[in-house]
């Protein structure tokens, strides 16, 4: 809240705001900020005042006007042009074409960066909707201190910190991983399966072992807007398919295969991330004809496979590897700072593959993956799942009814994590005012490949029980 009492006037303090808010990418690039009117009412200031602080941020270089629409959060790429002294240059729109730069928001690529650092900047210490993983009370065990009280005996330790570990990840723990995938009907050998730096850094793996800049590749949309920012940034070629309750849009993806011919798609097909629909076989097996037909690679996030229901469609299932590749972690159920992940993938593939994090990692740390390996074994994680899925069925009841009273409505049935909800209004509108309040929204254009306006939101089941967040939900909505 804006003081008059404060150190610093009016002006100050609004500026410094934004300031802040832009450079920790909670603002990103392209952002339209408030009208001078809307911000006056907003902040209960003056219009003078957001006037003045505009100008402020103006003089920063981190907004920019533009004539008859507003004021815009300015993009402050490593590739702008600057002048001698250092001050970005103002770019005509010919020059900006013939060059390659440009400072349009809608020809560049979502902000990797900016999203992280948006989605986990902590604003407040109320539980924050748009967080995408569990709270870390929910996570808390005695089991797992245990785990690596046990692998860091002496000799163990130096076991495992004085040499690098196995290129292909601990041993006992691709054995359990092994025997874990096999309960899902997934059959790989630990020869076929690579530890990786969490699930990310699988995905990554497979970008740069499989394409080259300029690839089409496929991707579900609704999605994770993290992945398409690191595709993009990798050079390729997106094209969304249209995510629906029972799978893709097949025939979106099939002229996407004949015009196109795409390397690879990447699916999240159980509890997709935000709708949190689930593959059904028959969709499934037509993706897979597809993938024959046309010879390309399905990458099976299969992130939230711990929270997910018993016997759910997967596709490295029913094809065995064979073009499929399937990737998961334990950052989202165990431990998000162990960052410990995996792939499972068809014989022909592990070599390439463990080539490309030899180059960029050479080894995963092995304490960890050990420590992960007893948890595994001895049942732990198993039980700790369950407890969680206990705890998210309840809370996710909570939060559904708190939303309909609030007046939103849900795009996807409720299920897993996430809730898919219609707001009514401009998500990305709501979200600012919302972080006045504390609360990070998530809204729907980050989940979009090329972003857009949406009156969708992402909210987590596990961070959305508390009445209070709806209540200033539901009269910042009545305001818009």
């Amino acid at each position: 809240m804006l003081m008059k009492a404060a150190s610093q006037s009016l002006t100050e303090q609004l500026s410094g705001r934004f300031a802040q808010r832009i450079r920790d990418r909670l603002l990103a690039p392209g952002a339209r900020l408030p009208s001078v009117r809307q911000c006056a009412q907003q902040q209960g200031v003056s219009p003078a005042t957001v006037v003045a602080a505009y100008d402020q941020l103006l003089a920063q270089g981190l907004v920019e006007a533009r004539k008859n629409r507003g004021f815009f959060v300015r993009e402050l790429a490593s590739r702008d042009p600057v002048a001698a002294d250092g001050a970005p240059v103002q770019l005509n729109a010919a020059w900006a074409t013939a060059t390659g730069f440009t400072t349009s928001r809608a020809h560049k690529p979502i902000d990797a960066t900016a999203l992280i650092r948006g989605m986990f900047h902590k604003v407040s210490n109320k539980p924050q909707p748009g967080m995408g993983v569990f709270p870390p009370e929910w996570l808390e065990s005695t089991f797992m201190p245990a785990a690596v009280r046990k692998v860091t005996g002496t000799r163990s330790l130096h076991e495992f910190s004085l040499q690098y570990g196995e290129p292909m990840g601990d041993s006992v723990l691709r054995r359990a991983l092994s025997k874990k995938l096999a309960t899902l009907n997934v059959h790989a050998g630990p020869e076929n399966i690579i530890t990786t730096v969490g699930a990310t850094h699988a995905l990554d793996i497979i970008s740069r072992s499989l394409l080259r800049p300029g690839d089409p590749v496929m991707v579900e949309e609704p999605g994770w807007a993290v992945e398409f920012a690191r595709l993009t940034a990798l050079g390729m070629r997106l094209l969304p398919v249209p995510r629906r309750p029972d799978g893709p849009d097949l025939e979106v993806m099939a002229r996407y295969c004949e015009v196109h011919k795409p390397k690879l798609y990447v699916s999240v097909s159980v509890l997709h991330n935000p709708t949190g629909y689930s593959l059904t076989p028959g969709s499934a097996h037509r993706m897979l004809q597809l993938a024959n037909q046309h010879d390309f690679v399905i990458v099976e996030d299969d992130t939230y496979s711990h929270i997910a229901p018993e016997h759910a469609t997967r596709l490295c299932a029913l094809d065995g590897l064979q073009r499929t590749i399937h990737v998961s972690g334990f950052a989202k159920i165990l431990a998000p700072n162990w960052r410990v992940g995996f792939l499972a993938a068809h014989p022909s593939l592990i070599e390439q593959l463990l080539d490309t994090k030899l180059l960029a990692t050479l080894t995963t740390p092995a304490l960890l993956e050990r420590a992960l390996a007893l948890c595994i074994e001895q049942g732990q994680l198993r039980r700790h799942a369950e407890r969680i899925r206990t705890r998210l069925d309840a809370a996710r009841s909570r939060s559904v009814k708190l939303a309909l009273a609030a007046g939103c409505t849900f795009a996807a049935e409720p299920a897993g994590l996430f809730g898919w909800v219609d707001t009514g209004v401009d998500t990305d509108a709501l979200a600012q005012r919302m972080l006045d309040e504390g609360y990070l929204l998530a809204p729907g254009a980050l989940f979009h490949a090329e972003r857009k306006p949406s009156t969708l939101m992402r909210i987590n089941f596990a961070t959305t029980q508390d009445a209070t967040f709806w209540r200033t939900y539901a009269a910042m909505v009545r305001k818009m």
